[in-house]
């Protein structure tokens, strides 16, 4: 499965973007996905995630400013953000969490949020 994603942009703070990561198979009713972005120099973390049932967790850096989706039928996946800050600022990839029995996908080369302040 490849997952490709897109969306990003240059936006100042406060603004809005949507990524959006498309995969190439029917895999978001079978696994929970995820959000994770890069800032220069720093590790890759965790933003958001979604479980094939839709329930929804987010880092406490982005709560109640972005908000995960699945379109099952269009094998897609959503992150509406809002309130955008600087800090914000990073490479964007989706994949999925990873279990014992199913490690991480592709990761794709992600897709760049700059958010000026």
């Amino acid at each position: 499965v490849q997952l490709q994603a897109s969306g990003g942009g240059l936006v100042q703070a406060g603004g809005s973007l949507r990524l959006s990561c498309a995969a190439s198979g029917s895999i978001f009713s079978i696994n929970t996905m995820a959000w994770y972005r890069q800032a220069p120099g720093k590790l890759r973390v965790w933003v958001a995630a979604i479980t094939p049932g839709g329930r929804a967790n987010y880092a406490d850096s982005v709560k109640g400013r972005f908000a995960i989706s699945v379109d099952n039928p269009k094998n897609t996946m959503y992150l509406p953000m809002s309130s955008l800050k600087p800090e914000d600022t990073a490479l964007y990839f989706c994949n999925r969490i990873p279990t014992p029995q199913s490690g991480w996908l592709s990761w794709g080369q992600g897709t760049l949020v700059t958010v000026s302040s």
